[in-house]
């Protein structure tokens, strides 16, 4: 049997949910997917990421735009330190432990912009 009569006494839902704009209002949150907008006046400057060695790198600083050699740095890493601690535990402790922190190939090298000493990045062994 089918029935006639007036409508049901209920409203249909809406076609689609609000946005996240039209229910915070402002700017949408970035993420991965939805690239941010970026606001910028006068000349854009587009730089690529260079990557750092054992030696000086020649590129632009992302920092003062001049086009650079690198000022390179020493310091031990993480292997010179772990190499100084095995070498403790096998009972070497008059000193021979630090020997890594001498050697070239156990260091890492910082770099930094010799303009605007900037830094610039790290290369690890």
């Amino acid at each position: 049997m089918s029935r006639s009569g007036p409508p049901p006494p209920y409203d249909y839902p809406p076609t689609a949910p609000p946005s996240y704009s039209q229910c915070v209002g402002g700017v949408q949150p970035a993420s991965p997917f939805t690239p941010a907008k970026t606001y910028v006046e006068g000349p854009t400057i587009v730089t690529t990421i260079v990557p750092v060695g054992p030696g000086p790198t020649h590129t632009i600083c992302p920092q003062c735009y001049a086009e650079i050699d690198t000022t390179t740095k020493t310091e031990p890493g993480m292997i010179a330190y772990i190499s100084g601690f095995i070498i403790a535990l096998l009972g070497c402790w008059a000193g021979c432990c630090l020997i890594p922190c001498c050697i070239d190939d156990c260091m890492d090298v910082h770099h930094t912009c010799p303009n605007c000493k900037a830094y610039l990045g790290r290369h690890r062994r």
